[in-house]
């Protein structure tokens, strides 16, 4: 006998533990609602409540992350530029 573990979507993680966020009825009420056990509910809560602040910082991270590949680029640009420029100092006899 083999069995499997049922697996929920996102969106259905995140309406659950959006109605648990509300407080309206209690975890086993919403347990009782949805036929999931409580302490799963209870961790996409937590889940849903310390992932809020990335979605507020998000933003600022894609930036810092572009900034961060702009920078790498320039950097491999002047360091192709020093030694043009050098082997162009060789080459002209200087």
């Amino acid at each position: 006998m083999k069995t499997t573990r049922k697996r929920y979507s996102a969106e259905f993680k995140a309406k659950v533990a959006m109605e648990a966020i509300r407080g309206d009825l209690t975890l086993a009420e919403l347990a009782a609602k949805h036929g999931v056990h409580h302490t799963m509910i209870g961790a996409w809560k937590r889940q849903a409540t310390d992932g809020m602040a990335s979605l507020f910082d998000g933003g600022d991270q894609a930036g810092k992350a572009a900034s961060e590949a702009e920078i790498e680029k320039l950097h491999a640009k002047i360091g192709q530029l020093f030694v043009e420029r050098d082997f162009w100092a060789r080459a002209s006899g200087r």
